[in-house]
């Protein structure tokens, strides 16, 4: 566990103290976000309705277990 009163660390005010590895990572990161996500392929023989594991838990012949 963490000491919430412990003092944190500081962050840098802009990106310009930023390394160069961590503003090249921010760029990397910024451009996956920027790109569509590829199209879920279609599920054979899978359930009906919404994806269970979107709620945590999963239900069968009225059992649920949870993640």
């Amino acid at each position: 566990m963490t000491d919430p009163d412990a003092p944190r660390p500081e962050a840098p005010a802009t990106q310009d103290d930023l390394p160069s590895a961590a503003r090249r990572a921010l760029a990397e990161a910024e451009a996956r976000r920027s790109r569509p996500a590829p199209p879920l392929p279609t599920e054979l023989g899978g359930r009906d309705g919404p994806e269970p594991v979107r709620y945590g838990d999963w239900e069968r012949k009225g059992l649920a277990i949870d993640f």
